[in-house]
């Protein structure tokens, strides 16, 4: 069995996992994407588990450990990043983090690679820049710009949808074609009028070749962190606790 890549993603609304082989070209092996919702910490070893059986592969045959570490869900990218590491210290492998807009941004850049001939599709767009958006809730969106090949253009920021065309102008992005992705996609495009704002897709969905193709490039220097934008919306009781201070528990 060649050395293989185990993709993780708990970042949003389902458990996903997928093996992937980086020799030649690279390609996907098996992959399980359920629907869940909630649960993620009970339901995603079983969801690798079925994968590494999928693709005929067990433990010892993972060389790198890819993990999506948000934004989105708190409590799903702590699962996930969680599960990373672990798995990455136990196996001695590295574990590698990338950013859920930049996982949503190279799946456009994939889809319209394999689909760059067919007849309707207006003249630029497979040429134009990549705003990948969320929808962060509390009147405001997780944004992040990424050129036409998936390269990061601006730093990714939770703000107001009525910020999107400062975000944009200041990475000298707007007016000008544009391709939306993501939940907040179709947020951005009635904040976006007259821009030529493409919607391309507005699913939280993360493909998961397009995770691992990310990983396989990515640099395993440090441990992945989970990414926050902004503050939990839950907050912690102002009431003094009974308990010990809780410690960080990722270093």
């Amino acid at each position: 069995m060649p050395p293989l890549i185990l993709a993780i993603d708990t970042a949003f609304t389902r458990c996903t996992a997928a093996i992937f082989d980086p020799a030649g070209a690279g390609r996907l092996l098996a992959a399980a994407e359920p629907e869940i919702g909630k649960g993620h910490a009970e339901r995603l070893t079983g969801v690798i588990a079925e994968v590494l059986d999928a693709a005929g592969a067990r433990y010892g045959d993972l060389t790198r450990i890819v993990v999506a570490t948000g934004p989105g869900s708190f409590t799903g990218i702590r699962v996930g990043v969680a599960a990373a590491r672990g798995l990455a210290l136990a196996l001695d492998v590295p574990a590698v983090g990338v950013s859920t807009l930049a996982a949503l941004a190279h799946g456009a850049v994939f889809r319209n690679e394999s689909r760059a001939a067919d007849e309707g599709e207006e003249e630029g767009a497979t040429a134009s820049p990549i705003l990948a958006v969320l929808d962060a809730r509390r009147g405001e969106v997780y944004a992040g710009l990424f050129a036409a090949d998936g390269g990061p253009l601006a730093s990714p920021a939770a703000l107001a949808p009525a910020a999107l065309q400062a975000f944009l102008a200041d990475a000298g992005a707007w007016p000008g074609p544009l391709r939306l992705v993501g939940s907040g996609a179709p947020i951005a495009a009635s904040h976006l009028a007259g821009g030529q704002a493409i919607l391309l897709d507005d699913r939280d969905r993360i493909d998961p070749e397009a995770l691992a193709r990310l990983g396989a490039a990515g640099a395993a220097e440090t441990p992945p962190r989970p990414v926050y934008l902004r503050s939990a919306d839950a907050k912690p009781s102002s009431l003094p606790s009974l308990r010990r201070d809780a410690t960080e528990s990722f270093p």
